[in-house]
Order: C-alpha cells, then structure tokens, then sequence
C-alpha cells in the first residue's frame, strides 16, 4: 500500500462537499419517510457545515493576504485568491437558498419562486465565473453546475407552486438535457480509454489516468440516471417505494466522487491562509506522517515465510549492492590505470622525426 499518492492527490474540498451532500440527502430521504422525526433546521446541519467552513476558510485566507503582502508575489497567488472569492460568493448565495428553504419546508411563509430566486442569479453570476475560470485555467464544477441548471432552478418552483401542472417528466426536461451530454462524455471516456490501453507507446500512468476518468464517469453518470428516472415516477405517484430507496442510486453517486476525491489533485492553496497544496500542509503540521507516506509495503508469498516485506527494505539492499560493485570496478581501473602509467614511465623516449643537419 503506497500513501504518497493519497498525500499528493488528495483533495480535501471536493471531500467535505461530496461527505455534506451524501449526510445531507441521506437524512433528508430518512425524514421523508418518517424514520426520523428531526427538524428540518437539524437535516440541513451537513450543509450549514460546509458553508461554515468554506467561509471561515476564505475569512482567515483574505487576512493573510491583507496582513502579509509580499505573500501576493508568489507564483499565481492573485489568480487563486480572485477564485477563492468567486467561489466564496458562489457559497453565500447557496447559503441564502438553503435558508429560505428550510424556513419555507418549515413554515411554508412563502413562495417558491421567492426561495429559487438565489440560485436564479447564481446561475447568472456563474457563466461568468466559467469564463473566467477556463480563461485562468481553473476548474469550474459549482460555477458549472449552477449555469447549466438555469433552467431547472426556473421550472421547478413553478412546479412546486402550481403555476403548471405539468408532469415530472416534463419539469425535469432540463436535467435529462444536462444527463445525455453527460452520457456523451461517458461514451467518450470509454472510447478513449481503449484507444490508450491498446496503444503501447503510452505511458502506464497515461493508461491509468484514462481508466480511472472512464471509471468515475460511468459511476456518477449512469446512478444519476437511474435516480432521475426513478424520482419522476416517485413525484408523479407511479412508484410506492420508500424514498430510501428512490434516493439509492443518488448516494451511489456521491459515494463514487468521494472515492475519487481522493485522485482529484488540485485545490485553491488560499483557503485558510495556507498558501502550499494541502498534502505538503499536513506533512509539516504532522510529521509522523512522513513515515507512513514514505514507506510502501507488498506482500510476497514464500515457502518458509508469507509475511509481509517492506519495500524500502529491500530497494536499500540492492542499491548497497549496486554501490559495492560499482566500488570494486572503479578500483579495478584505478589499478590498472596506475599500472599502465609505470609502465609507461619506464619506456624510453623515442623522437617522432629525426632531422640531420650537414655537418
């Protein structure tokens, strides 16, 4: 088991987003069917922690920034902090929407269309913000997400607050828009990774790389599918399955991009001031750490011993190996460098031209 690539890859943003959203929908399909009688300002708890922590994240990042100034000139350090702040403003609107939600789930006060109003001008704000990410080279899923489902987040208050009557299927419209594009890029990443595995100049990490994308794409993609196609029935009666199960394929989902947050590298470095990727962080904040990321183990079955060897163990012994026999050749030719040279010494010397001069 090799943790250096967990260290080096890992990404603890994608992680806390990914875990809020699967405690989140799992205890909101429990409340639903009555398993549990909480409050809804107590589901909404795994969200109100993500956003906690994305603004307290930002707050102690912008006051690095303003007391420490010469920080501003390392590498691109202007271009993460303008998209912390993209994304920090991206989080505030969320925010606003999940408020108005629950109080709206909780005293149904107002309007539907008054809640989907946030995430309305988020959509907007983030076509922008895409822009700008792909003209910076910084990855844009929530600025993503929340521009294609402009749509959506219009169709479905209407829905809620029958202003239409139409069904499911159709309210949905936008989604299955998004979900085939989705499936073409699914249908692409297979394609790919067999081009990559069946072409040997390819390095192992390049066919690595291709089958992981093609992996995590039909993992998220296809429960996604099953899970829009398994609520419109629910919605519209057509189904009597307890939303635990309805919200199945949805969890399998999430699930999948949290394994893959694990491979997702990347990562603003501002966020909470730490200005370095977050493996390097935790290795100087921890350095037991080292230890355990340093060292990889394999097992190797014996006829006398099955247990487990380190590798470190072993590559050190041969490397010894190697530098001992590479000691004893140089003294070879040390010896008979010098040899040829005292031969050489003793040889007499012999003009390569003889001129003879008239007497």
């Amino acid at each position: 088991m090799n943790l250096e690539s967990l260290f080096r890859d890992f990404n603890p943003c994608k992680f806390i987003v990914h875990c809020s959203l699967f405690t989140f929908v799992t205890l909101l399909a429990l409340r639903l069917d009555g398993f549990i009688d909480w409050p809804y300002w107590a589901i909404f708890t795994p969200l109100w922690i993500w956003k906690a922590i994305a603004i307290l994240g930002a707050t102690i990042g912008a006051i690095v920034w303003c007391r420490y100034p010469h920080y501003r000139l390392e590498g691109d350090s202007y271009t993460q902090f303008k998209a912390m702040l993209i994304s920090l403003s991206l989080h505030l609107i969320l925010l606003m929407f999940e408020l108005l939600a629950c109080d709206k789930l909780t005293s149904e006060r107002h309007l539907w269309v008054l809640v989907f109003i946030p995430l309305i001008f988020g959509s907007v704000v983030s076509v922008g913000a895409c822009v700008w990410a792909v003209k910076h080279d910084r990855s844009f899923e929530l600025e993503l997400f929340l521009a294609v489902n402009a749509l959506q987040f219009v169709s479905l208050p209407l829905k809620l607050d029958k202003f239409v009557y139409w069904q499911w299927e159709v309210v949905f419209v936008p989604m299955w828009i998004v979900i085939c594009l989705s499936l073409v890029s699914v249908l692409y990443n297979i394609i790919f990774c067999g081009i990559m595995m069946r072409t040997p100049e390819v390095s192992l990490q390049q066919k690595k790389a291709a089958l992981n994308a093609a992996v995590g794409n039909i993992c998220t993609v296809l429960p996604l599918l099953c899970f829009q196609v398994v609520i419109c029935d629910k919605l519209d009666g057509e189904l009597k399955f307890p939303y635990i199960v309805v919200f199945s394929p949805l969890l399998v989902s999430i699930l999948s991009l949290i394994i893959l947050s694990f491979s997702a590298k990347g990562g603003n470095m501002w966020w909470f001031g730490i200005r370095k990727s977050f493996s390097q962080f935790l290795l100087s904040a921890m350095p037991f750490l080292q230890e355990y990321g340093n060292i990889s183990y394999h097992a190797e079955t014996h006829s006398n011993a099955g247990q487990s060897v380190p590798l470190d163990a072993s590559s050190s012994s041969t490397s010894n190996a190697a530098a001992a026999e590479q000691l004893h050749e140089f003294s070879k030719h040390d010896k008979k460098s010098k040899k040829a040279a005292k031969n050489d010494s003793m040889k007499p010397v012999v003009p390569f031209i003889s001129i003879d001069l008239p007497d």
